[in-house]
């Protein structure tokens, strides 16, 4: 009996809309509390919205609105460059590895 393939999850990037696979793209997650961070395990509890390892696609999507849409919380500016920070943070991390 042949083995069947794996199958690859895929999710769609709020900031270019392309699908992608899972693993290749970064979490956003409104906890239950309300709280907005990026999750970069995927693992952490609440509603999720995927971005690419990219500065770009994540201003897209906060500059449209489609973050805080898929998040279904409105935004503040605090928030806004928080995450911003934090993934200029993961990039120069994965820059240096």
């Amino acid at each position: 009996m042949p083995v069947k393939p794996r199958k690859i999850p895929m999710r769609m990037c709020v900031g270019c809309r392309e699908m992608k696979p899972k693993k290749e793209l970064l979490r956003v997650v409104r906890s239950p509390e309300g709280e907005v961070s990026l999750d970069a395990t995927g693992k952490k509890a609440g509603r999720g919205a995927y971005c690419c390892y990219q500065a770009e696609c994540l201003g897209r999507a906060l500059k449209q609105g489609q973050l805080s849409r898929q998040l279904e919380v409105q935004l503040t500016p605090e928030v806004e460059q928080s995450l911003r920070d934090t993934m200029q943070q993961l990039l120069s991390q994965e820059n240096h590895l």
